[in-house]
């Protein structure tokens, strides 16, 4: 159990990385203009650039506590916050009838899902 749930703290780290470092670092046009992110195009650039903040906050979170042994209770909270993060993914995606994105918002809650579960349990 607990390398399955390495494993899948390691998925979310790399995602939540990879995903709130784009929204982070590109320029909002940017962003627009690429097509994927239909959802921007109605947010201001700073509710962009503080979605891409937590997302990479709760990867570290997900990750550091648990490994260093300091505060490891801050990984299930953070995978918790994972959590609610896709659960309003999911609120917008079905908002403005974007159906793509929604097969990975469901996975990556359940993969943050089953480490909050499997870390509170330990």
């Amino acid at each position: 159990m607990d390398i399955g749930l390495w494993i899948a703290q390691g998925l979310l780290a790399l995602v939540y990385l990879a995903a709130g470092g784009l929204k982070v670092v590109r320029p909002h046009e940017r962003l627009v203009a690429s097509g994927n992110f239909d959802w921007m195009k109605q947010t201001s650039d700073a509710s962009v650039k503080a979605v891409g903040l937590v997302e990479i906050l709760g990867a570290l979170g997900v990750i550091l506590p648990w490994l260093t042994g300091i505060a490891p209770i801050l990984t299930p909270i953070a995978a918790l916050g994972l959590v609610v993060v896709q659960i309003c993914a999911l609120r917008v995606h079905l908002a403005r009838d974007e159906r793509r994105p929604l097969p990975a918002n469901v996975i990556l809650l359940l993969l943050a899902a089953f480490v909050a579960v499997g870390r509170f349990q330990r």
